[in-house]
């Protein structure tokens, strides 16, 4: 329970160390930001596939692949129905101001943004902490690294458009650590979910999976490629995908 604690801890954390590199560095360039997210991205789907998807067809026995595949539906259709709640990413990156001189809407824009990633967190989290369901702690770290490190980035882009927005910079931090905060909840939720119940376990395994695909290939890679930077953006999923590899490999 202590690991699990400071995982869901770390994950967390990440968003908060994100904000603070967002603080010292409040112009970052589209480049630096895709590279770093792309990365993430490779990182995360490694985690995927590697700490949740292939777990959940071990634990599903004979009907392993049908519970897993529903469970990756499940994740998917389950943030889906988030973003048809409050839209994410890519579909808040831009904000009119010309129109709004009073920034009004600007900041309305800004806060359904920060309100976003808040709710996304919480799956995320859920994740996270699914993975120490499966008594692999390897895998489960793996899975809890390669969503803190996509935390990183995401908790960096927060802060620029909230101080654009006139939102001030205490409470530009305190926003930024509760979407944070909310992935600490999320993480610990997912933990005590499969371990009150074993049999929902390769099920739980599959929908964290099919989350992090999800966010994966509907928010971090159109992100990443809306840019120009499209060629970096690939090969740096690809290194991101190979450095979990490696890592699982030598941990496992």
């Amino acid at each position: 329970m202590t690991l699990v604690l400071l995982t869901a801890l770390g994950v967390g954390g990440a968003t908060f160390v994100g904000a603070v590199l967002g603080f010292c560095f409040k112009h970052i360039s589209h480049r630096f930001s895709d590279i770093v997210l792309s990365f993430a991205a490779g990182v995360m789907l490694a985690a995927a596939v590697i700490g949740l998807i292939l777990p959940s067809l071990d634990y599903g026995g004979q009907w392993g692949i049908l519970i897993t595949c529903a469970g990756i539906f499940c994740g998917a259709l389950c943030l889906n129905l988030f973003d048809r709640l409050v839209p994410h990413l890519h579909r808040l990156s831009g904000v009119d101001t010309e129109s709004h001189p009073d920034g009004t809407a600007k900041l309305d824009k800004v806060l359904l943004f920060v309100t976003a990633i808040a709710i996304h967190n919480l799956p995320e989290g859920i994740a996270a902490g699914v993975g120490f369901g499966s008594e692999n702690t390897a895998e489960a770290l793996t899975v809890a690294g390669g969503i803190a490190l996509q935390n990183i980035p995401e908790g960096m882009v927060i802060i620029g458009p909230m101080l654009a927005a006139g939102i001030s910079p205490k409470r530009t931090f305190v926003c930024a650590a509760l979407t944070g905060v909310v992935e600490i909840i999320g993480t610990l939720l997912g933990y005590f979910a499969v371990t009150v119940s074993e049999a929902v376990l390769p099920f739980a395994l599959a929908f964290a999976g099919g989350t992090m695909l999800y966010v994966i290939s509907d928010e971090m890679i159109p992100e990443t490629h809306a840019h120009g930077e499209e060629r970096g953006a690939t090969y740096a999923l690809l290194v991101g995908f190979c450095v979990m590899l490696i890592t699982d490999f030598f941990l496992g």
